[in-house]
C-alpha cells in the first residue's frame, strides 16, 4: 500500500506491504532511483516480512528536503519514520546512497540485520588531478560572479556543473546537487565499528561507483560483517545477478 507521511518538512512517500505482525525491513534505494528501482529486492521479502520501501527525499514521489541535508538529516528522518510506524528492531537494506543511511542508523540504533548492497559510505580517494579541477572550477566560479553578478554568475556556474558532473548530478535539481555534494564528501568509516547487528555486504566485482575495495574496508571495520561479491556485476548487482542475489539474501534473513 502506498502512503505519504510528513516528517521533518518532507512529504515522504513509502510503500508498506505485509502484515503488521511480521518482522519489519526498511529498503532504501540509491541516488537518482526510487521504490520501483528496488522492487525486485522488495519482492524477495514479500509475504515473509513487513516491507517498508521508501522514496528518499528528493526522489520518486517524496518532496525535496527543506534545506541542504547531509547523511545525518536523512538518518534522523528514517529514525522518526521508524518511531511513527512503531517498528520494533527493524532490519535495514541500503543500496548505494541508501547504504549511507543504513550504516549511520545501525551504528546507533537497535536494528536486527543490515544488508548493504554496493553501498556508499566511504569517501572516495582523490587524485591530484581531481583537486586541480576543483580549484580551477572555484577560480572560474569567482570570476563569473565578479563579471556577471551573483545571480547570473550562479546560473552560469550551475550550467557548467550540469555539463561537467556525473549523470546523477546532471539529473538533479540545484538543491539536490548541493545535497549530493555534501553527502558524497562524508566519510562514515568512524561509525562502522559501532555497528552491533550482523551485516551482509553484497557487491558487484566490476562496480566502479563504489568499488569492491570499499566493501573490503567495511568488512574489516564492521565487527560482524560478511562479504559476497559477484563477478561480472556492476553497481546494481541485485539486477545483474538476480538469482544469486536472491539466494544469498534469503539465506542471510532465513526467509
Amino acid at each position: 500500500m502506498d502512503n505519504t507521511i510528513e516528517i521533518e518538512g518532507v512529504h515522504l512517500h513509502y510503500r508498506d506491504t505485509g502484515e503488521e505482525n511480521l518482522h519489519p525491513v526498511i529498503i532504501m534505494h540509491g541516488w537518482g532511483c526510487n521504490v520501483d528501482t528496488v522492487v525486485s529486492i522488495e519482492n524477495i521479502f514479500k509475504g515473509k516480512m513487513r516491507v517498508i520501501n521508501v522514496d528518499l527525499p528528493g526522489h520518486g514521489k517524496s518532496s525535496e528536503p527543506p534545506s541542504v541535508w547531509g547523511v545525518e538529516d536523512f538518518t534522523v528522518l528514517i529514525e522518526k519514520l521508524i518511531d511513527r510506524l512503531a517498528l520494533v528492531k527493524p532490519s535495514l537494506v541500503g543500496h548505494s546512497f541508501g547504504g549511507r543511511i543504513s550504516i549511520l542508523l545501525s551504528s546507533r540504533g537497535d536494528v536486527d540485520k543490515v544488508l548493504l548492497v554496493d553501498s556508499a559510505g566511504i569517501k572516495p580517494k582523490r587524485s591530484l588531478n581531481y583537486y586541480r579541477k576543483v580549484y580551477t572550477f572555484k577560480a572560474i566560479k569567482h570570476i563569473l560572479m565578479f563579471v556577471l553578478g551573483k545571480k547570473k554568475g550562479m546560473e552560469a556556474v550551475e550550467r557548467m556543473r550540469g555539463r561537467k558532473g556525473s549523470a546523477d548530478y546532471r539529473d538533479s535539481s540545484p538543491k539536490m546537487r548541493a545535497v549530493m555534494s555534501k553527502c558524497v564528501n562524508e566519510d562514515l568509516k568512524h561509525v562502522m565499528p559501532s555497528i552491533k547487528a550482523p551485516v551482509l555486504l553484497v557487491w558487484g566485482e566490476d562496480d566502479t561507483a563504489t568499488p569492491l575495495s570499499d566493501a573490503q574496508t567495511m568488512k574489516r571495520l564492521i565487527p560482524d560483517a560478511g562479504l559476497v561479491s559477484f563477478p561480472g556485476c556492476g553497481h546494481y548487482s541485485f539486477l545483474d545477478n538476480p538469482f544469486g542475489f536472491k539466494a544469498v539474501v534469503s539465506s542471510f534473513f532465513n526467509i
